[in-house]
């Protein structure tokens, strides 16, 4: 691992811990030549292809979930550390099922699943593009499905 402080890579891991909810490895690490600390985190990386509606696949890509999650969730009281555990549940189930391939509608499902428990405004705004409502009619009736639930 290359030091972000001096470019060396002469380093050493002073302490590791797995966290459970996001599937990382935490390091905390120390450089030999200058004795600065750092922290790094290891990700498995997923060779999963998802399977869009159109019938076209692509490569299953972390960042491009946590970026539609955070639009629905502007100006929500949610935090980045929260979106982060949602995608890491998408990730769990993948590596759970031992899957190749994914639908889109799996994971928008596991995505509306978990923002529905955490806030319904942001649910709201994530089924808006996720269902593809083609009118303000089929909108209401989500919204009105929500509000009978509480």
């Amino acid at each position: 691992m290359k030091c972000p402080f001096c470019g060396s890579n002469d380093t050493k891991v002073l302490e590791s811990r797995d966290t459970e909810e996001f599937s990382v490895t935490r390091r905390r690490r120390q450089c030999e030549k200058c004795k600065a600390r750092f922290t790094t985190y290891e990700r498995i990386e997923l060779n999963i292809r998802v399977l869009k509606k159109n019938g076209t696949t692509q490569q299953f890509e972390r960042e491009k979930l946590i970026r539609g999650l955070t639009k629905s969730c502007e100006k929500r009281p949610i935090t980045t550390e929260e979106l982060e555990i949602i995608v890491s549940k998408v990730e769990a189930y993948i590596m759970k099922k031992g899957l190749k391939e994914i639908k889109t509608i799996k994971i928008g499902s596991i995505i509306m699943k978990e923002l529905k428990k955490l806030d319904k405004v942001a649910y709201i705004r994530f089924a808006s593009v996720y269902k593809d409502f083609t009118d303000i009619d089929s909108f209401m009736e989500e919204v009105n499905k929500l509000t009978k639930k509480d």
